[in-house]
């Protein structure tokens, strides 16, 4: 007879490290819709996602690269992509019906203060969602979420060295865009967004 208890195999997407189990289930008892942020290397993406017995249901989405056909030309994974990301969100939860209070889903990744997933939720609250979020202290600045701080740093490498300049900045200018008018083509988004 073995004397060996049976042993206990954890979900696949826990083994796989995809989902935390412990922390759905608190998100879940809330009962409201979960606002998820979802960050990579090189994109921002953004659902508002409601619980359902047969599996969640995907209300309204958004994602950086839809900023593209909007004009948008310089990276998608910054404070401002981050920011336009919330508010097309807003947008496209609005046009969803939805209308109630949502909960801010993380994921893994370990909410900063003043960082990009803030300035995501800033966008989506700009757009006009209700999202339970505390202070307004935990918001970056309006200078990093608008690029003026990115706009300063390449106004100044372009004035000590031009070919340092077009060096760090040759996909922007591949694109046909130029670094020192991100605030400009960020406000031109914006307005494209809420207009």
């Amino acid at each position: 007879m073995a004397d060996h208890k049976a042993r206990n195999i954890p979900y696949r997407r826990k083994r796989e490290g995809r989902t935390d189990y412990k922390k759905r289930l608190h998100l879940l008892l809330s009962s409201k819709a979960r606002l998820t942020v979802r960050m990579s290397n090189s994109s921002v993406s953004s659902q508002i996602i409601v619980f359902e017995p047969k599996g969640d249901k995907v209300i309204a989405q958004a994602h950086s690269s839809a900023l593209r056909k909007l004009g948008w030309k310089y990276s998608l994974k910054n404070y401002s992509a981050a920011y336009l990301v919330g508010l097309l969100l807003a947008k496209n939860a609005k046009s969803a019906g939805v209308g109630s209070e949502l909960i801010l889903d993380t994921g893994f990744a370990t909410p900063r203060k003043g960082g990009k997933l803030y300035a995501l939720l800033k966008g989506a609250l700009d757009g006009g969602l209700s999202i339970n979020h505390g202070s307004a202290e935990i918001f970056p600045k309006e200078e990093k979420i608008s690029g003026k701080v990115l706009v300063d740093f390449a106004v100044k490498l372009q004035a000590d060295s031009k070919e340092l300049f077009a060096k760090r900045y040759s996909g922007i200018l591949s694109q046909g865009a130029d670094p020192t008018k991100m605030v400009e083509a960020f406000e031109s988004v914006k307005k494209a967004i809420s207009g």
